[in-house]
């Protein structure tokens, strides 16, 4: 298989870059970034590219399936103009190039709370960016909606204080299936579904993503 992503340098892209580059069923991988991976490996082809110019890196989007894990965060990207270009625009950019180009598998990292008509911003966004991309009509479309995900040395510390909320009622055998995601185990559930490729759109809804995790 030959497989191509973007957000390779985001916390779940690293993880699932490196477990791509170790997988004796990938043969090449094509990383589109914003800046340098510092990595060389003989599968990895790391493209720097601009995002906002997507007539310059359409057409290096080929291969068998490719993964979208880009993402960032209002506090990083200094509004909801400059998120939602990131979170939409990049993102349904590559998708629409993806298949354009004949790729049949597109697997995408979205929110646990997704939906287009939510109240909230970042969820109307990854709903409508889901929309979007379903209306591609890819031949094996996977929408993966994690809860809270667990980054290993995070700096955030929203993320720090929910995920040891959400440890504490876990423990107390509450809000099991929005317990945090170690972004490595995501990682590993996302290429097993790149390689098996399910016909139509599959959306992995917070609790069916750790129990398949918890069956692997």
């Amino acid at each position: 298989m030959q497989a191509i992503i973007i957000g390779a340098t985001g916390a779940t892209g690293k993880e699932l870059l490196e477990r791509l580059l170790k997988d004796e069923h990938i043969a090449h991988v094509t990383a589109l970034v914003r800046r340098s991976l510092n990595l060389q490996h003989p599968k990895l082809q790391a493209e720097i590219v601009d995002f906002d110019q997507p007539q310059q890196w359409q057409a290096l989007v080929k291969g068998d399936v490719a993964f979208s894990c880009m993402g960032t965060t209002l506090k990083a990207a200094g509004s909801k103009e400059a998120q939602y270009k990131v979170d939409y625009e990049y993102q349904y950019a590559f998708a629409e190039a993806a298949r354009q180009n004949d790729i049949p598998a597109f697997v995408l990292i979205s929110a646990g709370m997704a939906d287009p008509k939510s109240l909230v911003f970042y969820s109307r966004m990854k709903g409508k960016l889901e929309k979007a991309i379903e209306a591609l009509h890819f031949k094996s479309l996977v929408i993966f909606r994690p809860g809270l995900l667990s980054r290993p040395g995070t700096d955030r510390k929203g993320e720090k204080i929910s995920e040891g909320l959400l440890n504490f009622f876990n423990k107390l055998g509450l809000f099991k299936n929005m317990a945090p995601l170690k972004v490595n185990k995501l990682a590993e559930l996302m290429l097993r579904y790149a390689q098996q490729a399910p016909d139509d759109t599959h959306i992995i809804e917070p609790g069916r993503i750790l129990q398949e995790i918890a069956e692997q």
